[in-house]
């Protein structure tokens, strides 16, 4: 039988409905009953008791607002009578334990991934084409023209075919078979960005270090890169950047530098030739097995809803805590949604001078922030609201769960590539793609993406895999979601089933045997973080 309340942590003084309920109408929970004094939707959140005006607001355990005014047993929370509040953290007060989990059956598992010579792998090959300023991105988009449609697949969309019959005054859509890919072991991949030059100098070395990632990722064979050369982001900075990310670099990288070459035609010429016969030959790199500890593994959140944090992440929390102990790597990324859960954050870190930089971090970015006329507690989106995140301490909270329980190995900010295996915490805007692009230029070889509400975000080089918190999106919208954890919701299937089930598909996904959906829709979404600028 479906409940209709859940209290997350025993020490909240809030309940979660489960599904929709009436004015009026009584609930037994536990051992008393609650009359509902206004109507509340699923998701979101009522009074476990009468709480009075400034009285403290606790769920999944941490504070996570304060009463407005006073607030009636079984009334619902808005953002009219709950004002956000968090605890304020100095440093590291204790040290939290861990209990591992049982990972025997996933012990000896391995995955197909391609190997690279520094000791890396990916889960994907790409060639990468991508400028080192903005001026250079019509002949990318040039360059993409030509060889998305000489190398690859070409699929004729649907919603084309339907305007040619429109145009032609033909009632029957005229079907087109795809033709075949020229290499059938390596994508071709493009970025466009805004950056490189203007701004300030620091915008322009932070991007550095960012494309930097991305051809150290394990799953860029190698990189076509376009300079025009009079801009901030000159080509020594971006080999700087990539040495010291990777001092044995050893990948192969085309670079050009327009007004060295002359004519846009005879730059293309030669990007056109190089690129070609550098794509071929890693077209040659086959995948072989790989210990499950080579996964790296990124933990986002977009479209966030009430269950939220109830199913879909706590489901990655306990896959990030699987992967912790078969010697991988999870990354938590968006530090503007970990408001409010600082202190456990810090006490699960391994080394006291982390604890330390992630407050650092922390307290830097709020400062600008608030410097910039907002504040973290601006974070939830209208969505968000909508649909039962009212503070972003409370959103933060469910965030949170993404990380599991595991100790915290190492703390880094925006742009530094992950050396650590373990959980690591990872600088990031809460902004899906910003912390999307983030996590895999720090080395990410898969990112896992809870949504409730639905949200179409993908990755050039990385698979993303996206998890709905309710079963009522995954069948809306089943063209962008790739796995549904509602069955938690209803009482079907425990966390641990559901991260169980979910590491066998990341496996699955790492090896090349299951195409995500967001890779299906051709989703490649890259967006450099503005420090300061975006939440």
């Amino acid at each position: 039988m479906q409940k209709k309340l859940i209290k997350v942590h025993p020490s909240d003084n809030v309940l979660v409905a489960l599904i929709n309920l009436e004015s009026g109408e009584q609930v037994h929970f536990e051992d008393s009953r609650i009359t509902l004094v206004t109507a509340v939707k699923a998701k979101h959140k009522i009074a476990a008791e009468k709480l009075e005006a400034g009285a403290r607001i606790i769920m999944y355990g941490v504070l996570i607002g304060t009463a407005n005014s006073s607030i009636e047993k079984g009334e619902v929370l808005t953002t009219e009578n709950v004002k956000h509040q968090s605890e304020k953290v100095s440093g590291k007060t204790e040290t939290i334990g861990w209990i591992a989990p049982n990972v025997e059956r996933w012990k000896d598992k391995t995955f197909d991934g391609y190997h690279r010579e520094d000791g890396q792998v990916g889960t994907e090959n790409v060639w990468l084409f991508f400028p080192l300023v903005f001026c250079e991105n019509r002949n990318i988009e040039i360059l993409k023209d030509i060889f998305e449609k000489e190398l690859l697949k070409h699929k004729v969309n649907k919603h084309q075919m339907l305007l040619r019959s429109l145009v032609s005054g033909n009632n029957e859509i005229e079907e087109v078979k795809d033709n075949e890919d020229v290499f059938d072991n390596i994508d071709v991949k493009f970025i466009t960005h805004q950056g490189g030059c203007g701004g300030i100098r620091q915008d322009s070395e932070l991007l550095a270090k960012l494309l930097a990632g991305y051809v150290n990722n394990p799953n860029v064979a190698g990189a076509t890169v376009l300079s025009l050369g009079c801009q901030n982001l000159q080509i020594e900075i971006f080999k700087n950047a990539l040495k010291e990310i990777n001092p044995d670099f050893q990948k192969p990288i085309v670079i050009y530098e327009q007004q060295q070459m002359g004519t846009v035609d005879e730059m293309l010429t030669a990007v056109v030739k190089d690129s070609f016969e550098a794509i071929k030959k890693a077209n040659n790199i086959q995948r072989k097995p790989a210990p499950l500890s080579k996964l790296r593994v990124g933990l986002e959140c977009g479209g966030s809803d009430g269950f939220s944090g109830i199913s879909a992440n706590p489901t990655l929390g306990h896959v990030s805590d699987m992967l912790v102990t078969l010697g991988g790597t999870a990354i938590l990324s968006e530090f503007p949604e970990l408001c409010g859960v600082e202190q456990e954050l810090v006490n699960r870190c391994v080394e006291e001078e982390k604890g330390e930089k992630f407050l650092q971090l922390m307290k830097a970015f709020e400062k600008s922030v608030v410097d910039a006329g907002s504040g973290f507690d601006m974070n939830p989106s209208p969505g968000n609201i909508k649909d039962g995140l009212i503070t972003d301490a409370m959103k933060s909270a469910g965030a949170a769960k993404k990380g599991g329980t595991s100790p915290v190995c190492d703390v880094l900010d925006y742009g530094e590539y992950v050396k650590t295996p373990g959980l690591n915490l990872l600088n990031t805007p809460g902004n899906d793609v910003e912390s999307t692009t983030a996590m895999v230029g720090s080395g990410a070889t898969v990112v896992l993406f809870t949504t409730g509400l639905g949200t179409p975000t993908g990755n050039p080089i990385a698979p993303i895999i996206k998890v709905s918190s309710n079963t009522e999106l995954a069948t809306k919208m089943p063209d962008i979601i790739d796995i549904d954890t509602g069955a938690v919701i209803r009482g079907d299937k425990t966390i641990e089933e559901m991260g169980e089930a979910m590491l066998d598909f990341i496996i699955d996904v790492a090896s090349g045997k299951t195409i995500t959906k967001a890779k299906l829709l051709n989703q490649n979404d890259f967006i450099p973080w503005k420090r300061g600028v975006s939440l």
